[in-house]
């Protein structure tokens, strides 16, 4: 098809907004070269800020080009449900009567593992967490798993080598681990009803093989840095006062609350408004919530959702040409570039799909949703904890892509080997 000037456009920017990502440390090298403009340096600079930046350039072009009467139209059409969620999960999950529950339930767990305590309980972080974001949804495993490794490993001095490796299998792992239920990966959660994939079908098909690729995965990386893990001491008990079982249980209910009604943003909110009265109310026992973390990603994702809308005209007839192989390992590629849940959106679009290609695509999408930090709607959240622990407090595109490619292999060889 003929694109009109706003699909151009939206095409344009968000090959733009792409490479935008992997040049952030050129925005901020020249923050240090030119002091007197650092600021919009800096904000250039924030990879959290990219895709929010180019949406607001593609809504002035929208607005030149068709009216603002369009373009607002444009800009309510689209679905933020996400991105408010993402905001909400990531607040409550890093609140410390959560955090506090999870390395507790991790700290159980590793005593029974056979191996020294710090690396069972690296292990756990990057398998046990990301196989429960099949039930407490990717980002609220993100958002835990992140936490636990800035604060038990990468606030210890790791080396560069081991800061990648684990973020690259983390990333991985949060994609794939997601798999086991129909409601918790945005990819598969874009597919689910129209497909009717019940749980059943997810265990069978995609969940056995998900679960094999990530302990896989936590393993390898386990193994081969077990001399570094080794001599990382890690805290038996958490810093400052004692969080009560009772308001540990009330946060637990928040949580839960905030995921079952995942889709009904009214209710979210509004649980999320009685959150911020209670962490108010109890502050004594809880960490400085992490707002501004929080909106940045939501910020980021709500541009990706406006760009992305942009981007249907190529994608859908690109992926109605490829053969079930073809979409497997192009639906991988192209989650590099653009968020899986957008893939499996469009592919959802597509009538007279056989099984094998709904199958492929969907496994596609996850298997490269940790290949960057827009391949996955968590990865932003992932990206915003544990930058401040990376030299000069920016992760690498490129040391990142090169860190999940072997787990993007292994999880290639679960979904199409086995």
């Amino acid at each position: 098809m003929t694109p009109t000037a706003i699909q151009l456009g939206g095409a344009i920017l968000f090959a733009i907004a792409v490479a935008h990502t992997f040049s952030a440390k050129f925005f901020e090298r020249l923050a240090r070269a030119q002091p007197a403009h650092a600021g919009i340096w800096h904000l250039l600079g924030e990879v959290e800020v990219v895709f929010g930046f180019w949406a607001m350039v593609l809504i002035a072009w929208m607005a030149l080009v068709g009216g603002g009467g369009q373009a607002q139209q444009y800009l309510e059409s689209r679905n933020y449900t996400e991105p408010m969620f993402v905001f909400v999960i990531m607040v409550v999950a890093a609140s410390r009567p959560i955090l506090r529950f999870a390395l507790a339930s991790v700290q159980f767990t590793a005593r029974l593992m056979p191996m020294p305590a710090s690396m069972a309980d690296y292990f756990l972080a990057l398998s046990l967490i990301p196989l429960l974001g099949s039930f407490i949804t990717e980002p609220a495993a993100m958002t835990l798993a992140a936490l636990m490794l800035r604060d038990r490993f990468y606030s210890q001095g790791l080396s560069s080598r081991l800061k990648y490796a684990t973020i690259g299998v983390l990333f991985v792992n949060v994609s794939i681990g997601g798999t086991l239920t129909p409601y918790a990966a945005p990819p598969v959660l874009m597919v689910a009803g129209t497909w009717n994939w019940d749980l059943a079908h997810m265990i069978t098909h995609f969940g056995w093989r998900s679960a094999l690729a990530v302990a896989i995965n936590a393993l390898g990386v386990t193994l081969l840095f077990s001399s570094e893990l080794r001599h990382v001491a890690v805290r038996t008990d958490p810093s400052g006062e004692a969080v009560p079982p009772a308001l540990i249980l009330v946060h637990l209910l928040f949580l839960a609350g905030v995921v079952v009604f995942a889709h009904h943003p009214v209710i979210f909110m509004g649980l999320f408004l009685f959150f911020l009265g209670v962490a108010h109310g109890y502050s004594r026992h809880q960490d400085r919530l992490i707002l501004r973390e929080g909106l940045l990603v939501a910020f980021f994702l709500a541009g990706l959702v406006v760009l992305g809308g942009q981007q249907q005209w190529w994608l859908q007839p690109l992926l109605g040409r490829m053969s079930p192989t073809a979409v497997y390992y192009g639906a991988t590629a192209l989650t590099a570039i653009t968020d899986n849940a957008a893939l499996t959106y469009l592919g959802s679009l597509v009538q007279g799909l056989t099984d094998e290609f709904k199958y492929s695509l969907v496994a596609g999408a996850v298997t490269g949703g940790g290949l960057t930090v827009i391949a996955n709607a968590p990865n932003p959240a992932g990206y915003s904890i544990l930058k401040g622990n990376f030299e000069h407090e920016e992760i690498s595109p490129l040391g990142l892509f090169a860190a999940a490619v072997i787990p993007t292999i292994v999880a290639i060889a679960a979904f199409r080997a086995i």
